[in-house]
């Protein structure tokens, strides 16, 4: 069984870096059986190299504005995406991206870091580091939905 793991972010721009920094710490130490891929700011250019892996877990993380403390984590259900306002700092919105693979892949699970400071050349904050880190750690013995907690949203009716 394959499964992708899809960081997204820009490392130039603070917070965003979070993906980049996974990607980077496991490419180091792989961590579990997770083929990595450094989407940058642009993993809709990634596509046609996950198709051809068919794996049967996509797992995606960016650091993504859920309104929560910096450096929580929680899993956001793709089909949300698109409907929540959140904030990208990528060419495309990432529900996109997931609506070319979901098709395709067995498992599609998108894990959100919450950013505190999103702009160019400022550090990533300690929380947040903090955050891939739990991350990385949570890889090599990765199951079901990896411990995280999903993110309530809010109906509207």
């Amino acid at each position: 069984m394959t499964n992708v793991l899809l960081c997204v972010g820009n490392s130039m721009m603070g917070d965003d870096g979070a993906g980049p920094l996974l990607a980077e710490l496991c490419l180091a130490t792989p961590q579990g059986d997770w083929v990595v891929i450094d989407g940058g700011t642009a993993p809709e250019n990634d596509v046609v190299a996950i198709r051809e892996l068919r794996p049967q877990r996509l797992l995606i993380v960016d650091a993504t504005d859920m309104g929560l403390n910096p450096g929580e984590i929680r899993l956001v259900n793709p089909d949300d995406i698109a409907e929540m306002f959140m904030m990208t700092t990528h060419n495309m919105p990432l529900n996109y991206l997931v609506d070319q693979l979901k098709d395709d892949i067995g498992e599609v699970i998108f894990l959100g870091i919450q950013p505190d400071i999103v702009g160019f050349y400022y550090p990533m904050t300690d929380a947040v580091k903090e955050a891939v880190n739990t991350v990385y750690q949570r890889l090599a013995n990765w199951q079901g939905e990896g411990g995280f907690e999903r993110l309530e949203v809010p109906v509207f009716v």
